[in-house]
């Protein structure tokens, strides 16, 4: 589905987000647990109940979760008595938000609740990460999600692209600018640690998190009247590279940059860019194919590398650029969310303020 919009269509904006405070783990508590306090947080930040919202959409894994159709028991912590519209993809949230997005381009739907959770604490992620794997060939090897991350950064140093001192100042970045971000699950000085597969070390990886977030998307005037300085999605676009990893280029991602340049990124230059970047060498293929130089706010937010909820890290970026718009903190912002093994799969949001 193309995110071209035609003229006289809808303008649609993130009015509100919240998130968990992430953790290592939040063992004591259900995924419906977790989540009940960032919705009831998102409904109060723009004064709606839930039978106010129109459409609501999920992302979450039934692989996490260890059970299938996991995400009907979530719904207890929206509601669904009356009966409500609703959505679900086994993705992460960010394509949620692209469902959501679309459902109310059509005009069905005025208000939005998008929302997004995992517990990666339970079992091995870095395992559980290989059943997105080609099944015939890769999965059957069982490389993990580290391991390939390692086999891109690998390519990207040959490629003269960055080093290790390079890579450990990205995690060193993100950590301390973390360090503002209160929800955020690690900050400030974090030891860049031994190799975890060589060439990344601790600190170029994320960590092991549990957490949530939610964000409501509202249209034309209805989200003026939810929000001060709504977040307009002035565009937003999802490509796929090829499934297979040998036939891609692992120190380039064309589907990012196309992504981009059809949610209009490249029009004007944009002040922030939240990048859903597990892994330190991600950002450097990132920050390349998005054309983002050092003028641009990178991860503000500390990024994945400060919280990696599986299946919430992309929608807390688009929710995180969002509020810094909300704030008066940016005036355009970039937005993107990956899914798969090295960067496969890639959305792109392009989110502005009212001028001030």
């Amino acid at each position: 589905m193309t995110s071209e919009v035609a003229p006289g269509f809808r303008d649609i904006a993130v009015v509100a987000f919240a998130r968990t405070d992430h953790r290592h783990s939040v063992e004591d508590s259900s995924e419906v647990e977790m989540l009940m306090p960032v919705l009831h947080e998102v409904l109060a930040r723009t004064g709606l109940r839930t039978a106010d919202i129109d459409f609501t959409c999920s992302g979450s894994s039934d692989y996490l979760a260890g059970r299938a159709f996991s995400f009907t028991l979530a719904l207890d912590g929206v509601g669904a008595w009356p009966p409500i519209s609703e959505s679900h993809v086994e993705m992460d949230g960010a394509w949620a938000l692209y469902e959501a997005w679309t459902k109310l381009l059509t005009g069905d739907a005025d208000t939005a609740l998008v929302y997004a959770y995992g517990k990666s604490s339970p079992g091995s992620v870095r395992d559980v990460l290989t059943r997105q794997l080609d099944p015939y060939y890769l999965a059957p090897l069982w490389p993990d999600a580290v391991a390939l991350a390692a086999l891109q950064a690998q390519a990207l140093v040959d490629a003269g692209h960055t080093d290790e001192p390079a890579l450990a100042a990205v995690g060193a970045r993100s950590r301390a600018d973390a360090a503002a971000t209160p929800r955020a699950h690690l900050g400030g000085a974090v030891p860049h640690g031994d190799y975890v597969v060589r060439p990344l070390r601790t600190g170029d990886c994320p960590p092991v998190t549990d957490g949530a977030a939610a964000v409501i998307l509202a249209a034309g005037e209805r989200a003026r009247e939810l929000c001060e300085r709504p977040a307009w999605i002035r565009g937003i676009d999802h490509r796929i590279e090829a499934h297979a990893l040998g036939v891609r280029d692992l120190t380039d991602s064309p589907s990012a940059r196309l992504a981009a340049e059809r949610a209009g990124a490249f029009e004007r230059p944009v002040d922030t860019a939240e990048l859903h970047a597990p892994f330190s060498s991600q950002e450097v293929v990132l920050r390349r194919a998005l054309r983002l130089d050092d003028r641009v706010r990178v991860n503000p937010s500390g990024g994945a590398l400060a919280a990696n909820p599986v299946m919430a890290a992309g929608l807390i970026r688009i929710g995180e650029a969002a509020a810094r718009i909300h704030r008066g903190e940016s005036d355009r912002a970039l937005a993107h969310a990956t899914s798969g093994p090295c960067l496969q799969q890639n959305l792109v949001a392009v989110l502005e303020g009212d001028a001030r």
